[in-house]
């Protein structure tokens, strides 16, 4: 037997079973609820601990509207890597190092403003508080060592677990100086969906922020037009939220009709 395999029998006799749910065909261990979210590569010599945010049955993780897909008794979680400890390796510490210098000098404290870093498949992210994004993003722009010309874009993640910060803006950048590629993360909750705009650093972002906005529901303050892009402009809601219901506008498609998912048959 592998070492592997000595690993995840170890871990099945020392874990306790879940207790079973009337909906679900077997019961699930914690270990298996684990397993579920262990897509993220393994710390050399060492299992990391992800920051399990959501546990979700079915495929679609929605209630309320009948899962259609015939995988209702599904378990997963929804888990988020931690940060990431020192040396970050490569150029990381480099960019890291340079952004909280940048930012001391301009009196911000630089433990607010960067939340946490994450190094996960040999990417660098870093957690942004939305206040400081703007200062974040020009720093990165424009400080002659981090040179992030480029931001292509940003959009949306919805974690309605991840309390107090359901909402995630994503932005890419690029540095054509240094070819190096990072992302920022930046969150917001459900109640005070609003985080600060950077189309006056990165202008090319106009049209993703309104999209980020129609799809999500997060209000870019300061953004020139922030309008529908997508959506009718009378549409009500924000299509791309977990939240938001399956069931839709019957489609007709040359004389068939397609019914709303919530109301096609159950699979139960």
């Amino acid at each position: 037997m592998s070492g592997r395999d000595d690993e995840k029998q170890a871990a099945a006799d020392t874990v306790k079973p879940g207790s079973a749910d009337s909906d679900v065909g077997q019961p699930a261990t914690a270990a298996a609820l684990e397993a579920g979210s262990q897509n993220v590569p393994a710390a050399p010599g060492a299992r990391r601990r992800l920051e399990v945010v959501e546990t979700r049955q079915g495929m679609f993780g929605v209630s309320g509207t009948g899962d259609t897909s015939g995988f209702g008794g599904l378990v997963s979680t929804v888990a988020l890597p931690p940060a990431s400890e020192r040396p970050y390796g490569g150029w990381f510490d480099e960019v890291v190092d340079i952004l909280i210098e940048v930012l001391t000098e301009q009196g911000i404290d630089a433990d607010e403003a960067l939340e946490k870093v994450v190094v996960d498949r040999g990417e660098l992210t870093i957690f942004v508080a939305r206040e400081h994004l703007p200062a974040a993003v020009l720093a990165l722009r424009d400080d002659q060592d981090l040179r992030f010309e480029l931001c292509l874009g940003v959009s949306g993640v919805h974690y309605p677990g991840d309390t107090g910060r359901e909402l995630h803006a994503v932005y890419h950048l690029m540095s054509v100086t240094h070819t190096r590629q990072l992302r920022l993360e930046v969150t917001c909750p459900d109640d005070d969906a609003r985080i600060p705009s950077v189309v006056e650093t990165y202008p090319g972002n106009d049209w993703h922020e309104r999209e980020t906005w129609d799809m999500f529901g997060i209000v870019f303050d300061g953004h020139p037009d922030l309008a529908r892009s997508l959506m009718p402009d009378d549409w009500v809601g924000h299509p791309q939220r977990k939240d938001y219901p399956l069931g839709g506008i019957p489609v007709e498609y040359k004389g068939a009709v397609v019914p709303p998912p919530d109301s096609r048959r159950s699979y139960r």
